[in-house]
């Protein structure tokens, strides 16, 4: 019997060599597999949040983070190169966050995440103010380093992961990690070295 992560394929499915597993989930996903969508899911779902969090209100981002992944589901045949899907739903997220800002009212920055559910976690009014502050700030950066920071400082993911995820290269991950990085210092008044 084949390991889950081999669930929905056979010998004669060709695929690439990618050691994560994500090509075949994406191939399996394709072919109906719900199995496979759902370790997709659970692999991208960081970087989809974190996409849409750099991009949209955080009182927004968990349901749009389910809409990104039911247009996924609903278009993953229109997913050309399997290898590639992280790319692709970063950019389902990217353009679902434009949309959900086109069509509502609400624009402003806000703290990550709500008010009430730092609360119930027992951050301190102090503590949420300055998440408030430093996500404010980097939502005023440029996108690409926008994007990547909320990655890194609220997803936690590193920097080869954010260039596998995304599609992007690891150079060009550390080079917007680094002057992310040191245009957000600049913002909170902390001093560039």
């Amino acid at each position: 019997m084949p390991p889950p992560d081999d669930a929905g394929l056979d010998a004669s499915t060709e695929v690439s060599t990618d050691t994560s597993g994500e090509t075949r989930w994406a191939v399996a996903a394709r072919s109906g597999d719900r199995f496979a969508f759902a370790r997709l899911h659970e692999r991208f779902a960081g970087l989809v949040h974190g996409v849409l969090l750099a991009r949209a209100p955080a009182r927004d981002a968990d349901d749009l983070v389910q809409d990104v992944f039911a247009t996924a589901l609903e278009r993953i045949d229109n997913l050309r190169d399997p290898a590639r899907f992280g790319a692709w739903i970063t950019q389902i997220a990217r353009n679902r966050a434009t949309d959900h800002l086109r069509r509502s009212s609400h624009r402003k920055s806000e703290p990550l995440p709500d008010e009430d559910a730092l609360r119930s976690r027992g951050v301190s009014a102090e503590q949420r103010a300055a998440a408030a502050e430093a996500l404010a700030a980097i939502r005023a950066l440029p996108e690409a380093y926008r994007e990547t920071l909320v990655l890194r400082l609220v997803e936690g993911m590193n920097g080869p992961e954010i260039a596998e995820r995304t599609g992007l290269t690891p150079g060009s991950v550390r080079v917007n990690l680094h002057r992310g990085m040191r245009l957000l210092r600049k913002r909170l008044g902390q001093e560039v070295k």
